[in-house]
Order: C-alpha cells, then sequence, then structure tokens
C-alpha cells in the first residue's frame, strides 16, 4: 500500500484576465492624473473655506473643478447629488468643512 501524503497541493493565485493588466506608465499616468486633479479641487475647496467654515462646521462640499462651483449640504450624498445634478457627466472632489478637510472617520 502506497503512504498517504500529509502535503496538500500548492494552489496558484491567476489573473482572472492577464490581458487587462495595466503597465507600470499607465499606473504612473493615471496616479499623476488624479494628484492634477485634487490639486485643482483642494485650491477651490482652501478660497471658499474660511467664508464658510463658521456657518455650515463639519458639512460636506463637493468641488467641481472646470467650473468652479461647489455643493454644500449636511449629508455627504446629498451635496454629491446636488453636484450631479448639474453637472451629470463629471468627476467631483468631495471635502468636509473642517480645518483639515477630510471626511469620515479614522
Amino acid at each position: 500500500m502506497s503512504e498517504p501524503t500529509s502535503q496538500k497541493p500548492v494552489r496558484r493565485r491567476v489573473r482572472l484576465f492577464p490581458e487587462r493588466t495595466l503597465s507600470p506608465e499607465e499606473l504612473a499616468r493615471r496616479k499623476a492624473e488624479r494628484e492634477v486633479f485634487h490639486k485643482r479641487c483642494r485650491a477651490i475647496f482652501e478660497r471658499v473655506r474660511s467664508e464658510l467654515i463658521d456657518k455650515y462646521y463639519d458639512w460636506y462640499i463637493a468641488v467641481e473643478p472646470d467650473s468652479g462651483d461647489y455643493f454644500i449640504d449636511e449629508d455627504k450624498e446629498a451635496a454629491s447629488l446636488k453636484a450631479r445634478q448639474k453637472y451629470p457627466n463629471t468627476v467631483h472632489c468631495m471635502f468636509c468643512l473642517n480645518e483639515v478637510g477630510a471626511t469620515g472617520r479614522i
């Protein structure tokens, strides 16, 4: 009789769609685009934050950088909805009207 082996077969993890792998150059390009977009949004946020922070502290602000428009609401989803209603085909950036602009909790 043969001895049973106690070793489990090695399971190899592979990509489901290896043809969809992005090159390092493409990943770097996308990251650079995101950083430029965020800087444009952050500049608008910094410009209006001092005016709005006293009245709307801890509210959310959705910034659309191409037009310079922003939308504020107590609810994050409502602020996002306002931005999407006026600019349905653009991306906006969300900030919180506080000292740092961060949303969410740690």
